[in-house]
C-alpha cells in the first residue's frame, strides 16, 4: 500500500469517530465503547477492501458486511454518510423517535444496512447464510462479519463456526473486535475464551491476530483472508473500548452511557485535535 493511501485511512478513521460521537450528542445513552474501538477496522472495509458502490448499495455483486454486534452501528452509519450512502445530516437523528438511524441496524430502513442484528451471537449465521447464497447463485462477493469479543459467548458462534468450516466458506471473514471489556467487566468475568485463536483454528478458521488500531495491519490482514479460499478466515483484532477519548479508553462504564455537555465537548475537542494533527502530516 502506498503510505499516501494509508495515511487517507487513518484520516478517515479520526473523521469517522469524530462523527460518531457528534452524532450522539449529549444527555442520551449510546454506545461509545466499542462503536469507537472498532472504527479502524470499519474505515478499513469500507473505504480500502469491499467492492461496493455507493450509488447503488443495493448492487448484487456487492462485497456484505454484517454488523453482528448491533449496538456499535453508529459506526457504521458514519461509514455510509461519509460515502454519501445517507445523509450526513441525518447522523444527529440517531435513536430519536421516527428517525430511520435506530441503535441496532434496521435493514428495512437504512441502505446499505445488510441485516437487524443486536440480538449477539446471531450475526455469523447470518454472514453464513449470504455466503452460501453467493455461492448457490455464483457470484463473487466477500462477506464480512465484526462480532465482539464477548459476543463469542453466545453458543450460536460457534455452532456459525462450524457450519462454516463445513461447508468451506472461503468467501467469509469474520474479524473479532477485541478491545477486553463487555457491559460492565471483562469477557472472562463470565466465560474464559481464551485461547481464542487455538479455539477458532480447531474449528476449521484460518486465524490471524492483528493490532485492531493499526490501518496497515488491518489491511494486510483483509487481504491475507480474501486469498483464503478453501476455509472461512477469522482476524482477531486487539483494540481498545472507546478508543480516541482519553477518558473514556478502557472504562467499561461508557459501553451505554450518556455523556454530559461538558464531556461530550472535551471529547470533540480531543477528536478534532488528533485529525487536524492527520490533516496537517498530510500536506
Amino acid at each position: 500500500m502506498e503510505p499516501g493511501q494509508l495515511h487517507e485511512l487513518k484520516r478517515r478513521a479520526a473523521e469517522l469517530r469524530l462523527h460518531v460521537v457528534r452524532m450522539m450528542g449529549a444527555g442520551k445513552a449510546h454506545h461509545f465503547g466499542g462503536s469507537l474501538s472498532s472504527a479502524d477496522i470499519v474505515t478499513a472495509l469500507y473505504f480500502y477492501k469491499m467492492r461496493y458502490d455507493p450509488q447503488n448499495p443495493a448492487w448484487p455483486d456487492r462485497d456484505r458486511f454484517i454488523m453482528s454486534k448491533g449496538h456499535c452501528v453508529p459506526a457504521q452509519y458514519a461509514a455510509l454518510a461519509m460515502l454519501g450512502v445517507i445523509p450526513l445530516e441525518e447522523l444527529p437523528t440517531l435513536k430519536e423517535l421516527g428517525s430511520r438511524l435506530q441503535g441496532h441496524p434496521a435493514a428495512h430502513l437504512v441502505p446499505g444496512i445488510e441485516g437487524c442484528t443486536g440480538s449477539l451471537g446471531q450475526g455469523l449465521s447470518f454472514a453464513n447464510g449470504m455466503a452460501l447464497a453467493a455461492r448457490i447463485q455464483k457470484r463473487n462477493y466477500q462477506v464480512y462479519c465484526l462480532l465482539g469479543d464477548g459476543e463469542t459467548q453466545e453458543g450460536q458462534v460457534w455452532e456459525a463456526a462450524m457450519t462454516a468450516s463445513k461447508q468451506c466458506l472461503g468467501n467469509l471473514t469474520a474479524i473479532i473486535d477485541g478491545n477486553g471489556l463487555k457491559a460492565m467487566d471483562e469477557p472472562s468475568c463470565a466465560k474464559l475464551m481464551e485461547p481464542m485463536a487455538q479455539k477458532w483454528a480447531a474449528f476449521g478458521w484460518y486465524v490471524r491476530e492483528i493490532d485492531g488500531h493499526d490501518m496497515d495491519q488491518i489491511c494486510q490482514a483483509l487481504d491475507w483472508a480474501e486469498e483464503n479460499a478453501d476455509a472461512p478466515s477469522m482476524i482477531i483484532a486487539h483494540t481498545v473500548k472507546g478508543k480516541g477519548i482519553s477518558f473514556i479508553e478502557g472504562r467499561p462504564e461508557f459501553h451505554n452511557a450518556p455523556l454530559t455537555e461538558e464531556q461530550l465537548q472535551k471529547a470533540i475537542a480531543e477528536l478534532e485535535a488528533n485529525l487536524r494533527e492527520l490533516e496537517e502530516d498530510g500536506r
